[in-house]
C-alpha cells in the first residue's frame, strides 16, 4: 500500500488513498480538487524514498469534503486570592479532505 508524508499549511500529514484528513482551514470550496507538491517521504509498499528536502515528481491529490470546527477547548485563567477568574473557549476551524491519489514519484 502506497503512502506519502507531505507538508501543508505548516504541518505534516500522512496520506493514503481513500483516507480522510483534517487539515487547518484552507480557502477552497467543497468538491474542489487540491494538489500538495511538498512530499517529504513516499513509499510504494516495498521501497521508501526520502526527499532532500522533497521527493521529485511526487504529489498528493485530494478533494475537499467540507469545512468544520473541532471540539471546544476551555481555557481557564485564575489568580488566587485576587478574585480573578476568566473562562473562555476556543474551536479551531478545519478543512476535511479525502485523498484521491498518491503519486510516489
Amino acid at each position: 500500500m502506497s503512502y506519502a508524508i507531505f507538508r501543508a499549511l505548516g504541518k505534516q500529514f500522512r496520506a493514503e488513498k481513500g483516507k480522510t484528513l483534517k487539515l487547518p482551514l484552507m480557502v477552497a470550496e467543497p468538491g474542489a480538487k487540491v494538489t500538495f507538491d511538498e512530499v517529504l517521504l513516499s513509499s510504494d509498499g516495498t521501497t521508501i524514498k526520502a526527499g532532500a528536502p522533497l521527493v521529485k515528481g511526487a504529489r498528493v491529490e485530494a478533494e475537499v469534503v467540507g469545512h468544520g470546527k473541532d471540539e471546544k477547548l476551555y481555557v481557564f485563567k485564575f489568580k488566587r486570592r485576587k478574585n480573578y477568574r476568566r473562562k473562555t473557549g476556543h474551536r479551531q476551524k478545519h478543512t476535511e479532505v479525502r485523498i484521491t491519489e498518491v503519486k510516489v514519484g
